[in-house]
């Protein structure tokens, strides 16, 4: 899933390089972060946060095809 979210952002962006995204196993699920250059956070979010809402639909369908019960959240940094 990580790399699922790394590669959206670095199709988004300006600056691909400058994506990191982190993994954090939390009491309710999974935890990712992405980082992007300041320049490059609207991109990421979208209008109205359609983008970032997308890629949340995204993880949720990812973890649900791959048995994943947990929760998978993105925090967009």
């Amino acid at each position: 899933m990580k790399e699922l979210i790394e590669y959206i952002a670095r199709s988004v962006v300006n600056a691909p390089d400058q994506v990191v995204v982190t993994e954090e196993q939390t009491a309710d699920g999974t935890l990712l972060k992405l980082q992007v250059a300041p320049d490059d956070k609207g991109r990421v979010i979208g209008r109205q946060g359609r983008v970032a809402q997308a890629m949340r639909t995204l993880l949720r369908v990812s973890a649900a095809r791959s048995g994943n019960k947990a929760k998978v959240e993105l925090e967009i940094i």
